[in-house]
């Protein structure tokens, strides 16, 4: 009789395990490659926000208002004005600046995706598109925690509150001479990750929460949002961060140098703020700097630094992140 030449159950069963094995080895480092090329594309778009930012600064002697009070261009995001040089005129062309960003006159453009403001690595967009083009660049107002300037009424709990010492804020007009720290030692805009649209899910890396207190300080501030309970349900703040990205609002185009990278973002009544910058970059985020460069920053990053880094007239001595 003739043998058949075939292979055994244990041979097949070896070599479905030696595959098993090879897949498992390059799996890891498929990702990697990824992510590699994700984040380049992030640092990308980070930079061409710097261009932007210096082709503005060149037209107008200063950089774009971080937003603007009253009701003409009432609550309209900074990365309004910097579409004309990101090549999204058309898109500005859409936008009523004589009203409120959330006039039915701006839905054209508050539902406009612009692929730019968006990080590759953050894929996990899961925000109504109703609520509008998503955003993942985030200006710097700097390491106070008043969201805008400080009232001069003096019954206002806030009166009296530090203003905002970073680059960007409510009826901001910063100009490269103002930055006195230097624009290489100034952050301009950093990355946040979208929320995921639902106060009934906590998700810690993207929520603003309530932590129910009224801290004076950024230490307190940083403090309390540590001590909050993310798993309780009560405490949720903000989901809909990220969106829209024509509003100039904490929980969609600011963020604040409270926190170290990554960590959680916080909210106190009345008006005091810590939205924290993060990615979903392993270890850290992407940060512009205001001479247009772009590092990317460890979670770890020395509080000090990082605040330093948030404040553009500080006179900080800051060493190496």
């Amino acid at each position: 009789m003739k043998r058949r030449n075939a292979f055994t159950l244990v041979e097949l069963l070896v070599v479905i395990a030696i595959i098993g094995i090879l897949i498992a080895l390059l799996l890891p480092a498929v990702q990697a490659a990824r992510e590699a090329a994700r984040r380049a594309q992030c640092n990308n778009n980070l930079k061409q926000m710097g261009l932007a930012l210096h082709n503005y600064h060149d037209s107008y002697k200063k950089f774009p208002p971080g937003n603007m009070s009253g009701l003409v261009f009432s609550g309209i995001s900074i990365h309004a004005r910097l579409l004309p040089y990101l090549e999204q005129k058309n898109v500005q062309d859409l936008i009523n600046f004589g009203v409120p960003y959330n006039d039915p006159t701006n839905d054209m453009a508050r539902l406009s995706p612009v692929s730019l403001f968006l990080c590759p690595s953050d894929n996990n967009l899961e925000l109504p598109p109703l609520l509008g083009g998503s955003n993942n660049y985030y200006a710097n107002q700097g390491s106070q925690i008043l969201f805008g300037l400080s009232p001069t009424n003096t019954a206002d709990p806030n009166f009296g509150m530090p203003n905002p010492d970073g680059v960007f804020f409510r009826d901001s007009s910063t100009s490269f001479a103002s930055l006195l720290d230097g624009s290489s030692q100034t952050a301009c805009f950093s990355e946040k990750i979208c929320g995921d649209a639902n106060n009934g899910i906590s998700t810690p890396e993207s929520d603003t929460y309530r932590p129910g207190t009224f801290p004076a300080t950024p230490d307190q501030a940083l403090l309390d949002c540590r001590a909050v309970n993310v798993a309780d349900l009560t405490m949720q703040g903000v989901s809909n961060v990220g969106a829209p990205w024509i509003y100039g609002y904490h929980s969609t185009t600011f963020y604040f140098h409270v926190a170290p990278p990554n960590e959680l973002s916080c909210m106190y009544p009345p008006g005091r703020i810590m939205t924290t910058a993060g990615s979903r970059h392993p270890g850290g985020v992407n940060m512009l700097l205001c001479d247009g460069s772009v590092r990317f920053v460890a979670e770890t990053i020395n509080l000090a630094i990082w605040r330093g880094l948030g404040t553009r007239k500080g006179k900080e001595v800051l060493g190496d992140y």
